[in-house]
């Protein structure tokens, strides 16, 4: 080869490795665009009651929605303030809660249905036939406010038992040692916490849901009116995110229960056995033909007893209470 075909031939390399590493600096962004991180507060602590949260995390449902999602725990009377005043966005709350909000002036708005039964019940180690075997009795309750005590009036004014026919006292979250050792004769708890942990430990347990007396809204997703209109797609996100776990969850309890116990690191080997049946009948409240839709009548029914007996003074729009905009059609 002569010196200028030589010549000729370095040249064209070099344009040809010139060409290539232009066409590989100029394809695609230099990096991937940043998630959005949401801040998402639900109730007391981590517990197996979020599994479908923790499972639409740990399979990317929220990545895939561009979100970094942020747990943070706390009282849902609290949280719900916090979301009113635009302080938070999102919070897991029962139903009850957003009637009382907007009653109030806070622009909350229940955007998805998780629990299709209220869980709310009353459990005893004696017989419970009916509501009526408690009157007379010494009836626990951890506090005067919240879920528990509206749905303990709930039963109360369904089964026509007047609330000074019954003695209620204030037990905190002690209903499982309050009942064992005979300090109160029944206590309202959540059906798929304390009665399956006195199961578990081989009581028998007689339990009355209120949900068997009243279809009282209970929990979902909540945000406010602000987030609703500035970041409709943001909603819409979260909203399919959560579905896909819970549906999961539904579908597949087991895997969820191994994903739970990623984020819920009391659950040891020993506990493992009452959280996953904790789990069960959990799901029991969460099984629906048409996940995530809220019923309008549950919402009307809901806050005409809140105001019949007192807890609010004044009735709001129920259109205003909860949308079905953000959930996927069937």
């Amino acid at each position: 080869m002569t010196k200028d075909k030589l010549v000729k031939v370095v040249v064209i390399v070099l344009w040809l490795v010139a060409l290539a590493l232009s066409g590989c600096t100029s394809a695609g962004p230099a990096t991937a665009p940043a998630s959005r991180r949401v801040t998402l507060s639900m109730g007391f602590i981590p517990n197996v009651q979020f599994t479908p949260v923790y499972v639409a995390v740990e399979r990317g449902y929220f990545a895939e929605e561009g979100l970094e999602v942020e747990f943070d725990y706390g009282f849902d009377t609290d949280l719900l303030k916090l979301v009113g005043t635009g302080e938070r966005q999102f919070v897991v709350g029962s139903g009850d809660q957003v009637i009382l909000a907007r009653s109030q002036g806070l622009p909350v708005v229940y955007v998805m249905n998780w629990y299709r039964r209220f869980p709310v019940a009353v459990a005893s180690l004696q017989p419970l036939n009916s509501p009526q075997d408690l009157v007379g009795k010494k009836v626990g309750i951890p506090a005067f406010q919240g879920a528990s005590y509206i749905g303990w009036l709930a039963l109360l004014d369904a089964a026509g038992i007047s609330p000074g026919e019954v003695e209620l006292q204030s037990i905190g979250y002690t209903q499982v040692e309050s009942l064992v050792t005979g300090q109160v004769d029944a206590a309202v708890v959540y059906a798929m916490n304390e009665p399956v942990q006195l199961c578990q430990e081989g009581y028998e347990v007689s339990v009355i849901p209120v949900a068997d007396y009243i279809d009282f809204v209970s929990n979902g997703l909540i945000t406010n009116e602000k987030t609703i209109a500035e970041e409709p797609e943001l909603v819409r996100g979260i909203v399919r995110a959560m579905l896909r776990g819970l549906r999961d969850t539904l579908d597949d309890p087991d895997a969820a229960f191994d994903i739970c116990r990623r984020y819920v690191p009391e659950i040891d080997d020993e506990s493992a056995p009452l959280q996953r049946a904790v789990l069960q009948e959990s799901i029991n409240f969460w099984r629906a033909d048409d996940l995530g839709r809220s019923d309008a009548a549950a919402w009307q029914a809901s806050q005409a007893f809140m105001r019949q007996i007192g807890l609010i003074e004044t009735e709001v729009e129920v259109s205003t209470l909860f949308t079905n905009d953000f959930i996927p059609e069937p």
